[in-house]
């Protein structure tokens, strides 16, 4: 990833929407300035940490005074993309697939679901706030009919290489994949992996650990 000529470490750009998330709380507490030291006691990074990452994308603190938090907080967003009016489609409407469709601060974010697909035609004809599931058949048709950004992925790890490539093929700019397989694909395609029970065995090294002091 490139910003202004440099490029930006994924480790700064995972840090990015924390910093927004936090700097919206502080716009709906109404403040309207906050020094770097502030909001490193806030999120518990160091402040050092919070100015090397911006300095990346151009600083945006003055000195002596911190950062203008509505300011930063429409910057953060400006370089994640959440202004570009994403559209974003569901593979998979099972148990997984409906609690990201029924997931409304997608919207509040940016990101607007426009489809839901699935093999299961029993499925298909069902809404979802108010989105008919379509059967699988029918994804290139609606390619055809409407501008698809991102797929999101909530199939089982076998057939969603398969799947994946059929939406590259297709034009899809990002995936974003829940389906427990890391992706390896051909064609311009950004992939997300999202592993839930990684995060779950994360959780539990630090119970584990925790015991032992």
């Amino acid at each position: 990833m490139f910003y202004n000529d440099k490029k930006v470490s994924i480790a700064v750009v995972r840090r990015l929407p924390r910093y927004y998330r936090y700097l919206g709380e502080l716009l709906k507490n109404d403040v309207t300035r906050i020094s770097s030291k502030e909001l490193s006691e806030r999120m518990g990074v160091t402040a050092s940490q919070i100015r090397q990452d911006l300095n990346c994308f151009g600083g945006f603190g003055q000195q002596g005074y911190g950062y203008n938090v509505e300011y930063l907080y429409k910057e953060i967003g400006n370089i994640l993309g959440l202004y570009n009016g994403y559209t974003t489609i569901i593979i998979g409407a099972g148990n997984l697939g409906r609690a990201l469709a029924n997931h409304s601060s997608f919207e509040k974010r940016g990101f607007r679901l426009i489809g839901i697909f699935d093999i299961n035609r029993d499925l298909v004809g069902e809404e979802i706030r108010g989105i008919k599931i379509r059967h699988m058949d029918e994804l290139e048709d609606f390619f055809k009919e409407n501008r698809v950004d991102i797929g999101i992925l909530s199939i089982p790890k076998e057939g969603v290489a398969e799947v994946s490539q059929r939406l590259v093929n297709l034009g899809i700019k990002g995936l974003w994949n829940f389906s427990y397989a890391d992706l390896n694909l051909e064609g311009d395609v950004e992939i997300e992996n999202v592993h839930l029970s990684d995060s779950l065995m994360t959780l539990s090294y630090k119970i584990t650990q925790h015991k032992r002091w």
